[in-house]
């Protein structure tokens, strides 16, 4: 039950994310084929080196993907029913984990559902040009946790926290 809990939690926060490459790369790619200015191009450099910077390093590479397979790890280590049913949520930092990581994970959803949002009113190609560099982020952000987790879940001695209330 441990394997099907951990995995479970990889999968789950593997889909949310990937849904949402999945609902963002078609709108990138049609701002790509509509023929962007030169001015647009350099929008669209600029703006995915920023994304992949800012959210691929720094948001998901230094943060979110080391803390989340560390929550794999311990939901392998001490599941319960609870966490195992909702291992995706447990392991983004929903429950069972201190006040800033639960804090962090609801502020930045809501941040996020705010700007997505904000996104959709964009015209093309300039809504594209955003989700192309998300889609960049979020790429980084799937093989980052991937890697750290396989990184936890084979080495006795992960250097990353779980953040848990216990930890």
């Amino acid at each position: 039950m441990r394997i099907i809990g951990a995995l479970w939690g990889l999968l789950g926060v593997t889909a949310l994310i990937g849904s949402a490459i999945y609902r963002l790369t078609p709108k990138a790619i049609e701002a790509l084929e509509m023929g962007l200015s030169l001015g647009q191009w350099i929008a669209l450099v600029g703006f995915a080196l920023f994304m992949l910077v800012a959210e691929g390093y720094r948001g998901f590479q230094k943060k979110f993907a080391p803390r989340t397979a560390a929550r794999v790890k311990y939901l392998h280590d001490h599941p319960t029913p609870l966490r195992m049913l909702l291992a995706p949520f447990f392991c983004m930092g929903y429950f069972h984990a201190k006040r800033k990581t639960q804090l962090t994970a609801i502020i930045l959803t809501l941040g996020i559902i705010m700007l997505v949002i904000l996104v959709h009113f964009c015209p093309q190609p300039w809504r594209g040009i955003i989700d192309f560099g998300v889609v960049l982020g979020l790429t980084w952000g799937i093989i980052c946790f991937w890697i750290f987790t396989y990184q936890a879940m084979t080495n006795k001695d992960y250097p990353h926290s779980p953040e848990t209330p216990d930890r």
